[in-house]
């Protein structure tokens, strides 16, 4: 048996003239076309009903039945699911023994996306698009742009790229018209370009989660927010360190060693400040939201003792300092991250029995 189902996923024919669906048997969906065609002539579900029952009256060779199913507006998920629980209501009432196979009958590329809903509960033998013939390219052209706006992926892939490429000339002549320099549209197109690139890597997420985290930490005052900036701009005089430190070291002595070794000891102070005040504005925060453990206090101790370790190395290879001063550091870094490992876990397992007793 031939099932002629005629889709209307958003629910034209319910919504305009109060029809109960699923519609089932050819009088009925002609009665029901001619609803939806008095209340709107202009509606394209009036033609597929026809053409359903055209289908119904063509087809000699074999049992068939029509009917005439619809969705839900908005939702495209909701539609769906709405169209697959009145085909069951169709094959549950069609009083055969044969096997059942549906001609799916739509008015554009839109409808037919519920095709596997139907697929999943009868065997299609094929998709009848019905559309005004002058209107049918520009229908599927319309769905296709619509798709693409609606998809993140491709919205990202094509329209950001293109919107970008648009924007340089009228950055080009706004820079122009302002008389700024060629560096200040150099860092235009940088900035562009970083951007670009962001996008195609996908860092706009974690740019996006960075942003969200920095938002709460200001509204719930979190101490990191300013220690963080801080760390960043000593780690910004640390690298202006590095930097004169290198420049001091000889021509001739320079390897990659050295080199290395001029940078970090010029750093590793600033660095290490760094590093403590971030430490300490997390081990802050912790202890704020009463998620604080004792552990947590290693942080800056390790931060202090790996400085400690770099600045004896760095300065052995600059010459600077003998192998005894490397010795020293070396352990003094050492005995610093085991002593504060010891203190805090010590500290932590005496509260813990504690906290039972009490």
């Amino acid at each position: 048996m031939l099932l002629v189902l005629c889709v209307d996923l958003d629910d034209d024919l319910g919504r305009k003239t109060g029809v109960e669906t699923p519609v089932i048997g050819r009088d009925a969906v002609e009665e029901a076309a001619v609803a939806l065609a008095e209340r709107d002539p202009e509606d394209s579900d009036v033609n597929v009903m026809f053409e359903g029952v055209h289908l119904y009256d063509s087809i000699t060779d074999e049992a068939v039945e029509v009917a005439a199913v619809t969705g839900l507006e908005g939702s495209d998920v909701a539609a769906n699911r709405a169209v697959g629980e009145e085909v069951d209501e169709v094959l549950a009432s069609l009083s055969t023994s044969e096997d059942v196979k549906a001609l799916v009958v739509t008015d554009g590329a839109q409808d037919e996306s519920v095709v596997p809903v139907i697929r999943s509960r009868v065997p299609i033998d094929g998709v009848r698009r019905v559309v005004v013939r002058q209107a049918q390219d520009l229908e599927s052209m319309y769905y296709t742009i619509k798709q693409v706006l609606n998809d993140p992926e491709t919205r990202g892939t094509i329209l950001v790229p293109l919107g970008i490429l648009l924007l340089i000339y009228p950055l080009a002549i706004i820079a122009n018209y302002l008389d700024l320099p060629g560096s200040a549209l150099g860092i235009i197109s940088a900035l562009l370009g970083l951007y670009v690139l962001a996008r195609g890597l996908g860092a706009e997420e974690t740019l996006d989660q960075a942003a969200e985290r920095l938002r709460n930490g200001l509204y719930t005052g979190r101490v990191t927010i300013i220690t963080y900036v801080v760390a960043a701009g000593l780690l910004l005089i640390g690298g202006v360190s590095g930097v004169q430190s290198l420049d001091t070291l000889d021509t001739a002595a320079r390897s990659g060693v050295t080199v290395l070794a001029a940078l970090l000891n010029g750093a590793i102070v600033w660095i290490a400040a760094a590093g403590v005040t971030s430490s300490l504005g997390r081990v802050t925060d912790e202890y704020l939201t009463g998620t604080f453990e004792w552990r947590f206090l290693n942080a800056p101790f390790y931060v202090v003792a790996i400085a400690t370790v770099l600045h004896g190395i760095s300065a052995y290879f600059l010459g600077q300092q003998d192998l005894s001063y490397l010795a020293l550091f070396l352990t003094g870094g050492t005995l610093l991250g085991l002593a504060s490992t010891l203190t805090f876990a010590i500290a932590e397992a005496r509260l813990q029995r504690q906290e039972p007793a009490a």
